[in-house]
């Protein structure tokens, strides 16, 4: 038996093949399949089923697009009946302690409700090894390394009960695993899943036991108070993926906006209240010239997640890049998350916009020094994590996460110049590009961010 680890690490998302005598099985895959079936092909092997652990929150469900291209059989959790996210297309029902056997293997469903109400997670077991006990434990969104699955994504209403039904799962569903088994989750450090993720992408039953801190908390009532304290911030676009993969995402025949648009039909986009233009080119890039209208979010593995929560949805995309930019990678970044519509590319990049003489939009960009001189009479705007904030900021800085920023834009003063500073000046360009598109003209981002800030050693303000 073999078990292969795919990661996409803009979403820290891990999906995994396991693999016996000719056969694969696939565990919640991502939205672009080409690496799975290249997988297989170079291995030998049939890709017989696909299992998912939960309906996602953070990404488009590869599950469809993959049982499409291959034959496989969709397995699916089945204990979503009632619940307010279930799934609406044809599968098998997978439900606790239901088995299947593939090759050498026998994975055993394990209903771990907490992080949603129908999570599985999956007990993997080699024959060749042993009969009795697993080698492996695919725990989803159930255990993390060093944390758990957040209980909240259903909203205040539902996440006492959760939290409490993931207190229960930690303590009965894995009680009589042993300690050597090893752990693979769905996701690792830097998602927003859940909190305090270790780096590490697997760990062991036995060690997770003695160090993961919820593991250690046995009473109830603290251990759902903890839980509920440490959610990291909860993105607007989870509810509408979560939609999106109960009702199936549809089907890709290919990886969109391969297509090289000339100047004068991309000016015809320009403007357009359905159009979206997203510039992928570092900071300092878009803040020299950039069309006018236009997002950025730099290529990268962070476009995924920025591009989910910033970009208006169901709304063609049309990407503004240089030399440099891959216009491929850009494209699976946004249809993992469920951005489809992506109409192609501006031909030769924004210099051949400038070159056509067309208008051009400018943010201001300015080094830490340059603001340290002004900063007791700038209005300065952070839009770093919570966490980061608290590790500290400039006194008095006005503080909103990036990701917030457009719910909370009645705050911001449309009669100063604003001050846009994160941790090295990738979220305050998207933040300015959000800034400007809802009609601030007088925004300034600081490149280098708080890093350089600390590092000149100018002073920081912790809260109270």
């Amino acid at each position: 038996m073999q078990l292969r680890k795919i990661e996409v690490p803009g979403l820290a998302h891990y999906s995994h093949i396991l693999s016996s005598e000719g056969k694969a099985v696939v565990v919640d895959p991502k939205r672009d399949i080409d690496s799975y079936l290249q997988y297989a092909s170079a291995h030998n092997l049939t890709i017989s089923h696909i299992l998912e652990t939960h309906i996602h929150a953070d990404y488009a469900s590869g599950a469809l697009e993959l049982a499409q291209a291959t034959g496989a059989e969709l397995w699916l959790s089945g204990h979503d009946d009632g619940e307010e996210y279930s799934y609406k297309f044809k599968h098998h029902e997978f439900r606790d302690g239901d088995e299947l056997k593939v090759g050498s293997m026998r994975i055993v469903a394990v209903h771990t409700p907490g992080h949603t109400p129908e999570h599985l997670s999956f007990a993997v077991y080699d024959s060749q090894r042993s009969s009795s006990v697993p080698v492996a434990f695919l725990s989803g969104d159930f255990v993390f390394v060093g944390s758990l699955g957040r209980p909240d994504l259903l909203g205040d209403a539902a996440k006492q009960r959760l939290a409490s039904e993931l207190f229960h799962s930690l303590r009965k569903k894995v009680r009589e695993l042993p300690d050597g088994v090893e752990i693979h989750p769905a996701h690792g450090a830097g998602s927003l899943c859940g909190s305090g993720m270790s780096e590490r992408q697997e760990s062991t039953l036995g060690y997770e036991r003695a160090c993961n801190p919820y593991f250690a908390e046995p009473d109830e009532v603290k251990f759902v108070q903890k839980i509920l304290n440490s959610v990291p911030p909860l993105p607007d676009y989870y509810k509408r993926m979560k939609r999106l993969n109960a009702e199936g995402p549809k089907l890709l025949s290919s990886i969109p906006g391969k297509r090289a648009i000339a100047v004068p039909q991309f000016k015809d986009h320009v403007g357009q209240p359905d159009s979206v233009i997203l510039d992928l080119r570092r900071p300092e890039a878009f803040g020299g010239a950039h069309i006018p209208g236009a997002y950025n979010i730099g290529a990268g593995q962070n476009l995924s997640m920025w591009a989910a929560w910033i970009l208006p949805y169901g709304r063609p995309i049309f990407f503004v890049g240089d030399a440099s930019t891959d216009y491929e990678q850009a494209s699976r970044s946004l249809v993992r998350v469920g951005l489809d519509d992506v109409q192609g590319y501006l031909k030769g990049g924004m210099a051949t916009w400038v070159e056509a003489g067309l208008e051009q939009a400018h943010v201001p960009q300015v080094s830490v020094e340059e603001l340290h001189h002004q900063a007791s009479r700038a209005f300065v705007l952070d839009v770093t994590s919570d966490g980061e904030w608290k590790s500290g900021h400039i006194d008095g800085a006005t503080h909103i996460m990036a990701g917030n920023l457009p719910k909370h834009l009645n705050e911001l003063p449309r009669d100063r110049e604003i001050h846009v500073i994160c941790g090295s000046g990738y979220r305050s360009s998207i933040a300015s590009s959000i800034l400007r598109n809802a009609g601030f003209d007088k925004i300034v981002n600081v490149l280098g961010g708080m890093t350089a800030w600390k590092l000149r050693g100018f002073p920081t303000a912790r809260p109270a």
